[in-house]
């Protein structure tokens, strides 16, 4: 196993899910691939592109999200493992297909959220629809 992708959410819990990593890329001497995938930009979806000061704040978040990976990414170098951030636009199950293919990855470790009874029926989880899509091993994380 050489290559590892993680995706990773932002919604505080990636440090759990970047362990758990670190831990099965430190004994295979794999290298890690941190992935976050941005919303794609409204013009992208079909609608204007809005006025500046969105524009502007849309892009503040993205350098702080490509540098919050880019530090994780040093950390993990720090520790031994072979790492790499990656900030990717677009919609999230196409984007994970999609890199872990160009990256040749062994593994997805994906995070889970727990949610209700109503959410579960209605709405289907991210790391439910890499499953049923991937070609490539997943492991799945429990974040809470």
């Amino acid at each position: 196993m050489k290559n590892i992708l993680v995706t990773i959410d932002f919604n505080k819990n990636e440090k759990l899910l970047i362990d758990k990593a670190f831990q099965l890329a430190e004994s295979f001497d794999s290298k890690l691939w941190l992935m976050h995938i941005a919303a794609p930009d409204p013009d992208f979806v079909g609608y204007e592109v809005g006025p500046q000061y969105i524009r502007d704040s849309r892009a503040s978040d993205l350098r702080k999200e490509h540098k919050q990976l880019q530090e994780y990414a040093a950390t993990l170098k720090k520790k031994g493992v072979d790492s790499e951030g990656l900030l990717v636009q677009g919609a999230t199950i196409d984007m994970i297909i999609e890199e872990s293919k160009k990256l040749n990855i062994d593994l997805i470790v994906a995070g889970n959220h727990e949610h209700g009874f109503f959410y579960n029926a209605f709405v289907e989880s991210i790391s439910v629809k890499v499953i049923k899509k991937s070609k490539i091993p997943v492991l799945i994380v429990p974040l809470e």
